[in-house]
Order: structure tokens, then C-alpha cells, then sequence
């Protein structure tokens, strides 16, 4: 059996049948929301890794990963698990065998297809004691059940570095990327030199009111918010409700935080979603090719109605924090398009028009490192 207490990311630790399956959200969190697919993400560990000291050179995990496959569309590549020593990526694996949850795309049904245990091993480790982390897939729920090695293994020292807390959607949670340690926030969190607690939901960046009350009761130095695509693509609230929903999101933060330094992110540049509400949908005629990619059904017609696109929610969110900002001097703004705009969408497309690959999530994550955590930056020190 793991040791839990090897386990940083997590918010709650599950002891199932097969081991310590890590969540990003407490159970009382997930039973005020009937929303299976907010259970499915966030129980898959984006910035959950295990954190040790060794001298070993030979280490073994068995996991039980739960892959996701959409009937009708091209399957995603298996998760990785990212090993770094001392900081540095020195080994990626993925797990044979694991269980799979099939969805279909046209009712949402689910059904799940059990597999086997399977053991990742990390050999040729270099010799004498050091600090060894192993990231967990961002895109698989992720049960842990065994971990050996050569040499005796000890949970990891607190490292006296800031925590930052940071909330989003799947491009926070890790959408395309190569690897774990590889999602803009694991590699922001890096540069930073800050410890990560990723609370990236894929679809589920909601301004649900359990999300703030998570976050204003975790114990953070450095919180970020990345608002604005979720909302729009799954057409949830109107811009009368949307100002409402996020000052009330903000302000149950504040209760438990009322003097962190708290960023308020907006959307990257997304083109299908800049002038068009949601409902987002997959694009069918790319399902047609093999390939998966996304589309906005919403009509530019009814913005003046009071539909959300991401240019509407950008100012309203500057808005927000501006007014805030008068009676708060720890709140920032980020525009998205700092992180990703037009001219990058030039160079570095979306391949999904949706989510962004590997390279562009290092081109933000640097970005965001830049901005945050530079000089003048809302977490930059004094």
C-alpha cells in the first residue's frame, strides 16, 4: 500500500478495493452537484503527483488507470506519468492494461469496461539521495496501489515554497498536452518556484458556489481564477446573472482569504467562441474525417440579448476587478489574450479550435510565469 502522505495536489484521498485514489474536489463538494462528468474530471489528478526522497535507482508503481473513450470519435493517447528528480523531467510512462469508461457522444451514456493492475517502472535512476516526484496523468482517474524500490523511500520535506491554488477549465486541467508535469500550470508553478494545487476542471469552471467555498477553505498563498470559457460554451448563464455569479464567487473567497493575492484570469483567445455563444458542440464534419475537433451553435444575434462570447466576458471581467480592486489591493486582472491572442492563433492554431497542444501550453505557461510571478506581477514578492 502507498503511504499517503507521499501525495501532494489532492484535496481528499479515497481508499478503494485497489488502492488511494486521489480527488481534487471533497466528497461533500460532488454531492451538491448531480453532474457525472464533473466527477469523472476531477478525479483525474492534474498536478497530483507523489513526493519522496530516495537514494534508490530502480522504482515500480502499480496504478489502476480509467481511460475515457467518446464512441464515434478518434481515441486519445494513454496518460503519461512524469518522474522528475530534484526537479527535472528524467523518465515518461504510460500503463498498460487499466479500466475504460466509453461515453457515447449522442446520449451521454456510459459504460464501463473493467481491465487489469498495471506497473510502470522507472529504471537507471541516477545513484545518491534526491528528490523524486512522479506525476500523475492529468486525463486518467488514477488509482494508486504499490509503490517499491531499491532503496528506502520517505515522504519529501516541505519545500517552504508558496502554495498557489489555481482554478480553470480544461486548458488548466491539461486539454492537450504531452504529459503531466506539462500543463501550463505544472510548468508556471516551476518557473514560479511555488508548490501546485491544479484545481483545472475539465468543462466544470462553472462558478459553481462548492468550487469557491473548495478554494476559500484550502489553505493557499497564491489563488488564481481562469474564468470565462466554460460559461460560454456550455450556454449556462446570461450576463445579468454572469457579474452577480463571479462577485459572489470572489467574495466567498475573500472570506477565507481576505489578504491572499488573487488573480483573476480571462479567456485565451479562442476564435470560435470570440463573437459566437454557446452551446459548444463537436463539429461533425469532423467526426466525419476522423477527427475531433469543436464548434459554437450560438448566433451573434443574440448577444444583445444578453448571450455571453468571450469578448463580452473579458470586459466584464475587467469591469469586475476594477471596481473590486478599489476596496482590494490584492486583487488582480489578467487578460487572456496576454497569454494567447490573435497572433498566436496564427502560428499556433488550436488543433481542435478549442484546446491547446503541448507547445502552446509551454508558450503559456511562460507566459503566465512572465506576468504572474516577474517583477510587478500580482505574485511576484515585494
Amino acid at each position: 500500500m502507498i503511504d499517503a502522505n507521499l501525495l501532494r495536489g489532492a484535496l481528499e484521498i479515497e481508499h478503494t478495493p485497489h488502492g488511494l485514489l486521489p480527488h481534487r474536489l471533497p466528497s461533500w463538494a460532488l454531492a451538491q452537484a448531480a453532474a457525472p462528468h464533473l466527477a469523472m474530471v476531477e478525479a483525474q489528478p492534474s498536478g497530483v503527483r507523489l513526493a519522496f526522497r530516495t537514494t534508490a535507482t530502480l522504482i515500480e508503481l502499480d496504478t489502476l488507470p480509467t481511460r475515457v473513450a467518446f464512441t464515434g470519435a478518434p481515441a486519445a493517447p494513454d496518460g503519461a506519468y512524469d518522474l522528475l528528480i530534484d526537479g527535472a523531467l528524467v523518465a515518461r510512462r504510460t500503463a498498460d492494461g487499466g479500466d475504460t469508461v466509453a461515453i457515447d457522444m449522442a446520449t451521454g451514456a456510459m459504460t464501463h469496461r473493467p481491465g487489469e493492475v498495471a506497473t510502470l517502472r522507472f529504471d537507471g535512476l541516477p545513484a545518491g539521495e534526491k528528490d523524486v516526484e512522479i506525476w500523475l496523468p492529468y486525463r486518467e482517474r488514477t488509482e494508486l496501489r504499490d509503490l517499491r524500490a531499491d532503496a528506502p523511500i520517505a515522504p519529501a520535506a516541505e519545500s517552504g515554497r508558496r502554495v498557489w491554488l489555481h482554478h480553470g477549465s480544461s486548458i488548466s486541467h491539461g486539454s492537450n498536452t504531452d504529459g503531466p508535469s506539462a500543463t501550463w500550470p505544472a510548468l508556471a508553478a516551476r518557473a514560479g518556484g511555488v508548490e501546485l494545487i491544479n484545481l483545472g476542471l475539465g468543462g466544470n469552471a462553472l462558478l459553481d458556489p462548492f468550487t469557491a467555498r473548495v478554494i476559500r477553505d484550502t489553505p493557499a498563498d497564491l489563488i488564481s481564477v481562469k474564468i470565462g470559457i466554460n460559461v460560454v460554451n456550455a450556454d449556462l448563464m446570461r450576463l445579468r446573472a454572469f457579474g452577480p455569479a463571479v462577485h459572489g464567487f470572489l467574495d466567498t473567497i475573500r472570506e477565507g482569504h481576505p489578504a491572499v493575492p488573487l488573480l483573476v484570469v480571462s479567456p485565451i483567445l479562442c476564435p470560435i467562441h470570440e463573437e459566437t455563444p454557446g452551446p459548444g458542440d463537436f463539429d461533425p464534419a469532423a467526426l466525419a474525417e476522423g477527427r475531433m475537433s469543436f464548434r459554437a451553435t450560438g448566433s451573434p444575434d443574440e448577444v444583445a440579448a444578453g448571450k455571453l462570447t468571450l469578448r463580452v466576458i473579458r470586459a466584464e471581467l475587467a469591469r469586475i476587478v476594477a471596481d473590486r480592486a478599489a476596496s482590494d489591493p490584492h486583487l488582480r486582472y489578467l487578460d487572456g489574450l496576454e497569454l494567447y491572442g490573435e497572433a498566436d492563433a496564427e502560428a499556433l492554431p488550436l488543433p481542435d479550435a478549442l484546446h491547446p497542444d503541448a507547445e502552446t501550453h509551454r508558450l503559456i505557461g511562460t507566459r503566465f510565469a512572465d506576468r504572474a510571478f516577474g517583477d510587478g506581477g500580482a505574485f511576484g514578492r515585494a
